[in-house]
């Protein structure tokens, strides 16, 4: 079994920064690509973007690119998501999830492929 606890979320002007962190108990997720998802109310889970096992690749969806940057360290069995110029369409639970198969190339984009779930946390931007 795997716990994943999401923290770092809060209330925040637009235009400010977040830094998420996601930390992993219980098994490992070295050897597992992770990513973070997000819901807004009324909307559908989607995917902000992942990292791969080693940490080496990253994919992140066209509404975040160039602002939000997913980081791991292994070692503490963390994954970060650093959030900058955040704006209201930001405004949503933020969910971090693991891989159903470890060592995969690709980030899966769709929220079938992954096995284990944190409990999420809110971020809220003011405008």
């Amino acid at each position: 079994q795997v716990q994943l606890v999401e923290s770092g979320g809060g209330l925040v002007q637009a235009g400010g920064s977040l830094r998420l962190s996601c930390a992993a108990s219980g098994r490992s997720t070295s050897d597992y690509a992770m990513a973070w998802f997000r819901q807004a109310p009324g909307k559908e889970r989607e995917l902000v973007g992942g990292i791969n096992w080693s940490g080496a690749r990253t994919a992140y969806a066209d509404s975040v690119k160039d602002r939000f940057t997913i980081s791991r360290d292994n070692a503490m069995n963390t994954v970060y998501l650093q959030m900058n110029s955040l704006n209201s369409e930001d405004t949503a639970a933020y969910y971090c999830a693991r891989d159903s198969l470890a060592g995969r190339r690709n980030i899966v984009t769709t929220k079938g492929g992954y096995d284990y779930w944190g409990q999420g946390t809110q971020v809220t931007v003011s405008s």
